[in-house]
């Protein structure tokens, strides 16, 4: 989904829960990579992936001027084939510590392996987000969630698009404020005219 139609969807939000919790859950985010700095882990189910995410996050990373939002998208069943941003497997979490945030994308409750991999992360000392079914102990383990139930209004993958362009646009190379309008208008027309990410 480009900047345009994130626009078009914000428009057919506006008054409605979504935009604010979209942007506070991306504030949260923002907050917990910029300020620790350690690096930010994302990690799906078995059955999910967010690797979409992951390619959005790099993109907001780039066009906003802050590295911290690129992510390592940690995969269940890696292959040695992959290439080497895809390639990084669940050991990745036994290695976090304090300063890094880990944000899990879960369409249903997460089994028991990764939610003990979950809970060694937080006593690590890391952050843990949750995005996803909202309710069960993934969410009494994140620091902060974003529940996106089954049967709500938008699904789980546009309230990604959201929360990936949130996350971006509400930083500066500064790290001060929102964005001018010049430089958001600069922005859309790069990201308009800018080939699709390699790799993904």
């Amino acid at each position: 989904m480009d900047a345009v139609r994130v626009a078009l969807l914000r428009e057919v939000l506006a008054g409605t829960e979504w935009l604010g919790a979209t942007r506070r859950f991306a504030g949260a985010l923002r907050a917990s990579a910029v300020a620790h700095g350690g690096g930010l882990l994302l990690v799906g189910t078995p059955h999910y992936e967010p690797w979409h995410l992951a390619a959005h996050l790099v993109d907001e990373a780039a066009w906003s001027g802050t590295p911290e939002l690129a992510p390592t998208l940690v995969r269940h069943d890696p292959r040695a084939s992959d290439p080497a941003h895809l390639a990084v497997g669940l050991g990745r979490l036994t290695a976090a510590r304090r300063g890094e945030t880990l944000l899990v994308v879960a369409p249903d409750e997460p089994g028991a392996p990764l939610l003990e991999r979950v809970h060694d992360v937080r006593r690590s000392g890391a952050t843990v987000l949750a995005l996803g079914t909202g309710d069960g102990e993934l969410t009494t383990m994140a620091h902060e969630t974003l529940a996106v139930p089954q049967g709500a209004e938008l699904d789980l993958d546009t309230v990604q698009h959201l929360v990936s362009a949130a996350a971006g646009e509400n930083a500066t190379p500064s790290g001060r404020g929102r964005r001018g309008f010049r430089e958001r208008l600069s922005r859309l027309a790069d990201s308009l005219t800018a080939p699709p990410p390699a790799g993904w």
